[in-house]
Order: structure tokens, then C-alpha cells, then sequence
């Protein structure tokens, strides 16, 4: 439901959202696409206001960014503080305390023997992403990064060349890094390989046999530097895949003496209910991106990695003149502290099946909402047509836009999924009016 915003400075309020959107349009590239038309006049934990005082759900947190929620007290304490002590100086230039604080705590809240690794702070999670393939290939001498049709890990050059969750991300682009070989993600709701509709613990397991293949025919083990996957992938549709997938991976890695990268950029800081997304299948990866949630909202990217990997990079081998930037780093200690002493992970779990039983429910009457999956507060609503094919785009922006009308922000996974990734600390009466909400919009689109 709109309501007006409780109180705001009455000079913000002097242009309309109306009048920011078209001063936008003047002056930003179009490549920044926007899946709603509201503007946001400010945020406080799971709501956003817009200029006009209008308050909507965010279900999309800054895109699974903002974990404690808007304007915590406590992070902007800490950032305030931080402000007032050093905004920067840069880490090539000297020693700064949130810097190591920051460096302690990521690899604290990693299983062993990344408890004991290293780290190296950037700006965001595509940064730490091509940090961790330059790593790789730094320390094993070798060229080829394995990477996942579905898989997304951001959109610079690099980053971009290990993307595969859309084309349009590649259009009219060439000479992306070379040396990135794609094989199929595991989708059990629409196999690659034709098979399904299936839940994971049906999987063909076909994706082993082509990942056998390509070693076979086209990247040879000695070759290959790294595999590169998300524990779950997030922009080609928050897809889980079999409990056997991530340790055939480890265990490919182990035989060939390549490493193990995972991007926990979007599934970290205790989104699936765990800190890292790779604990729910105990393995151990050799190198961790992370970004988004880390920063507190604030951008930071990171990775950690065991060690003896760290140590074979020589100085200045990488580096970055903002990352691990004093006032970021402050923000994201306050944020993990924040979501250890309250038990944020738990309320992850509890809520984030709270939301999808809503959703599973509602498919009895509701033929628009195909598959519902998910892990803790990572929810993925599939919307299909009358064929139970993905339903067209047109007809899915339409849905987001007509959300935005009832006070929901929400964006986009896979072809046609409802990304639902609030804040940790959306409460079940909280989800259950959203999930009217978002319930009520489909209603009356089907």
C-alpha cells in the first residue's frame, strides 16, 4: 500500500519525480536500463520513497545489496564516523586499519583453509571477479577459464567474456578476454539438454558428461587455469542446481591442478542463509569473489584466497586507487556485525520460505506463476504464458511496471522470473503483505 513518507526535508520534496526522471533522460546514457519508472527520495530499511512521499517494497535491495536494510543506524554511524577520521589515501600509498579489519573479517567467516587465506580489495563484484581470474592465470601459468552458459559475472570486458546468461549483454561487441570456454549450467527447469521440467534431485546429469567432453575436445586439462561458477546462478534465474554439482567441480579442479573460483558476489553475506553459498555443499573453493552486500551499500568488491595462492603474486601485480576504500570498508564491518548479532541468517531462512510457500500456493489458481525456487531471502517466481512457456518480455516489464503501481520494486532474473531479494531483515507479516501484493497484480494481469 502508497503511504506518504513520514517526514522529508521539504526543499527535496521542491522537484517531482516526474521532473528528476525527465532531467535523467537528459543527461544519462540509455545503457542504463531501468525496470521501473518510480525515483527514490530516500530509503529506510525494506522501503523506498519517492519524491511525492509514496512508499514501495524493495524486493530488490539495490539488487541483493542492501542486506541490513536503508539507512541502518548503525552503518551510518559508522560511516559518519569513518568520514570524519580518513575518507582516503589510497592503499597503494600507505596502511589503513578498516582496510586490514576488512581483509580479518572476510576470510573469518570462511570454512578453513580460506580462514587463514588472504585478501585483496577492489570496487565491485565484476572488479574482484577478473582480480580472481587474473590471479588464476598469474599463479598457474595457464590460459583457460571454464565459465557457465547462465552464469553471470559483470559486464566489463573481462567479466563479460565469462558472462553467459544473455546475448544482449555481448551485442555488437568482440575481442571480449580470451581464453573463456562455456559448457551448460545446470537448469533442471528447462534442461539444455532437453529434458524436464525436473527439481535438481532429478537432474539427467547430462552437464557432467559435457563438461567431460569439452576437456576432451576443446580445452585441455593442462590448460586450464580455473573454473569459474555461482554456488546459485543469479541472473540467468536463481537456478539451484544438484547437490552433486559443486563437488564434481572441486573434484575436476583437484585432478587437473586447476582452481576453484566462486562468485559469491551476489549469494554472499548470508543471503542463502549461510554466509557463503558454497557451505550448503561443503565444498572449498581455492579463490572467493565477493561484492555487493559487503560494502554495506557502499561500493566494495574482494576476494580471499588460500594463502599460498596470494603469495606467489608479486607487488604490484594488482591493485586499485579506491578499493578497499576506508569509508566502505567501515560500512560493510558494521554490516556483518549487524547481520551476526541479529540473526539475520536465520530470519534469511525463515522468511524466504515463508515468501515462496506463498507463491507455491498460489500456482493452484494462479496458471501465470510457473516454477517457484529459491534459497533463504534468493527467490525466483517464474511467470509463464498460456503454453507455460517464459512469459514475452513485454508482458513480464508490464508486470514489474504495474508493480511498481501497487508499491512493490522487484526486477528480473533468468527469461522471465520475479527476482525477489529484499533486505535480511524483511519480517514474515512484512512478506506476507508483499506476497498479496505481488498476488493481487498477477490476478488481475491473468
Amino acid at each position: 500500500m502508497l503511504q506518504p513518507m513520514p517526514s522529508v526535508n521539504g526543499e527535496l520534496l521542491a522537484v517531482s519525480s516526474e521532473d528528476w526522471i525527465a532531467r535523467d533522460r537528459e543527461v544519462v546514457s540509455p545503457a542504463i536500463y531501468r525496470y521501473t519508472e518510480i525515483a527514490f527520495a530516500r530509503g529506510e530499511g525494506v522501503f523506498l520513497y519517492d519524491f511525492e512521499g509514496r512508499r514501495y517494497y524493495d524486493m530488490a535491495a539495490g539488487i541483493a545489496t542492501m542486506n541490513v536494510g536503508h539507512c541502518h543506524p548503525r552503518v551510518v554511524n559508522a560511516i559518519a564516523d569513518q568520514a570524519r577520521t580518513l575518507i582516503h589515501a589510497a592503499a597503494h600509498v600507505g596502511y589503513m586499519a578498516p582496510y586490514v579489519e576488512m581483509a580479518e573479517t572476510l576470510r573469518s567467516l570462511l570454512p578453513p583453509p580460506l580462514d587463514r587465506g588472504k585478501a585483496l580489495l577492489v570496487n565491485s563484484g565484476s572488479e574482484a571477479v577478473e582480480s580472481a581470474i587474473k590471479l588464476a592465470r598469474a599463479v598457474t601459468g595457464r590460459s583457460m577459464v571454464l565459465a557457465f552458459i547462465d552464469g553471470f559475472h559483470g559486464r566489463p570486458m573481462g567479466a563479460l567474456a565469462a558472462t553467459g546468461s544473455s546475448s544482449g549483454y555481448r551485442r555488437h561487441l568482440a575481442g571480449l578476454l580470451t581464453g573463456v570456454e562455456h559448457v551448460p549450467y545446470p537448469n533442471c527447469g528447462r534442461c539444455a539438454f532437453g529434458h524436464g521440467p525436473r527439481t535438481p534431485d532429478q537432474c539427467c546429469g547430462q552437464w557432467r558428461n559435457f563438461i567431460q567432453l569439452t576437456l576432451d575436445k576443446l580445452v585441455h586439462p593442462d590448460d586450464l587455469a580455473a573454473i569459474l561458477v555461482e554456488p546459485i546462478a543469479g541472473e540467468g534465474g536463481y537456478l539451484i542446481p544438484p547437490d552433486d554439482f559443486l563437488p564434481t567441480l572441486r573434484a575436476i579442479c583437484d585432478r587437473t591442478g586447476a582452481l576453484l573460483i566462486a562468485d559469491e558476489v551476489q549469494t554472499g553475506l548470508g543471503r542463502t542463509g549461510k554466509w557463503f553459498a558454497v557451505e550448503h555443499s561443503g565444498v572449498v573453493p581455492d579463490i572467493v569473489a565477493m561484492g555487493k552486500a559487503i560494502g554495506g551499500g557502499l561500493p566494495l568488491g574482494a576476494i580471499v584466497a588460500r594463502a599460498e595462492l596470494m603469495d606467489q603474486w608479486w607487488p604490484g601485480a594488482h591493485g586499485s586507487t579506491f578499493g578497499g576504500n576506508p569509508v566502505a570498508c567501515r560500512a560493510g564491518l558494521e554490516t556483518i556485525a549487524i547481520i551476526r548479532e541479529e540473526g539475520l541468517m536465520d530470519n534469511a531462512v525463515r522468511v524466504g520460505r515463508r515468501l515462496m510457500q506463498h507463491f507455491q500456493a498460489a500456482r493452484a489458481h494462479l496458471p501465470i506463476i510457473g516454477d517457484v525456487r529459491g534459497r533463504g531471502l534468493m527467490v525466483a517466481v517464474d511467470l509463464v504464458d498460456e503454453g507455460g512457456q517464459p512469459l514475452a518480455t513485454d508482458r513480464l516489464k508490464q508486470v514489474i511496471k504495474l508493480l511498481g503501481k501497487r508499491g512493490v520494486v522487484v526486477t528480473k532474473c533468468g527469461p522471465s522470473a520475479l527476482r525477489l531479494a529484499p533486505a535480511l531483515i524483511l519480517t514474515e507479516a512484512q512478506a506476507d503483505e508483499v506476497a498479496t501484493l505481488i498476488l493481487d497484480a498477477l490476478a488481475e494481469l491473468s
